[in-house]
């Protein structure tokens, strides 16, 4: 039951990622786009640079006074905890379920 859970727990992150693949490409065009003096707090290939990621998770996109990029962004930063929950979650109900086999046969 353990690692059903965790299943359900790594399809959530999956969600989450499909979710971020559509709403931080957005945002990162907007910013592009619209302020292009970003630039240098996110740096250059933005997508899966972790100063970018860390920016985004930390909230900072919000000193951004634009509604249009926050509503990209916020989804984004949304999606972007749901991965590392799911991936928290599902590993560490595979680590108990190796630790303590008894509970995954319940």
């Amino acid at each position: 039951m353990l690692l059903f859970f965790a299943m359900l727990f790594l399809a959530t992150a999956i969600a989450g990622f499909c979710a971020f693949v559509i709403f931080w490409p957005l945002s990162l065009v907007h910013l592009r786009d619209r302020h292009p003096d970003l630039r240098g707090h996110i740096g250059d290939f933005s997508f899966l640079n972790p100063k970018a990621l860390s920016w985004l998770l930390l909230g900072r996109y919000r000193e951004v006074r634009d509604r249009s990029f926050t509503g990209l962004a916020t989804p984004a930063r949304i999606a972007l905890l749901v991965i590392i929950g799911g991936l928290l979650a599902a590993g560490l109900l595979w680590l108990v379920s190796i630790l303590f086999p008894a509970l995954g046969r319940v």
